[in-house]
């Protein structure tokens, strides 16, 4: 199938309606019936602010980065995308064409 790969990155420990924001977008795609999403955890890395962000052994939870990424149809790329805008989130996003699909047998 063709579609489109869509990935969003974000703080972990940034909030929306008093959620975790990665905890929240994955929600709301549950709700829109989109058939999946993963959330990534970084150990490292820097954004546009180029602020180094680092795992420390005693934090539990930082402001490392966490990509929070989907395999969808066009449509629903866009529809996720225009609810994300109605909620007014600020968040890095990357679109990119993709093919999917499930090996033989292995369909759910």
């Amino acid at each position: 199938m063709d579609g489109v790969y869509l990935k969003f990155y974000a703080q972990e420990n940034r909030r929306h309606d008093s959620r975790l924001l990665y905890e929240w977008i994955v929600e709301l795609a549950r709700t829109l019936d989109l058939p999946g999403c993963s959330v990534f955890h970084a150990i490292a890395g820097y954004g546009h602010h180029g602020r180094m962000h680092r795992q420390a052994y005693f934090e539990l939870q930082g402001d490392l980065p966490v990509e929070i990424v989907f395999a969808l149809t066009g449509e629903q790329a866009d529809l996720l995308m225009s609810k994300l805008r109605e909620a007014k989130i600020e968040l890095f996003w990357v679109r990119m064409p993709a093919e999917f699909g499930f090996l033989a047998g292995s369909a759910p």
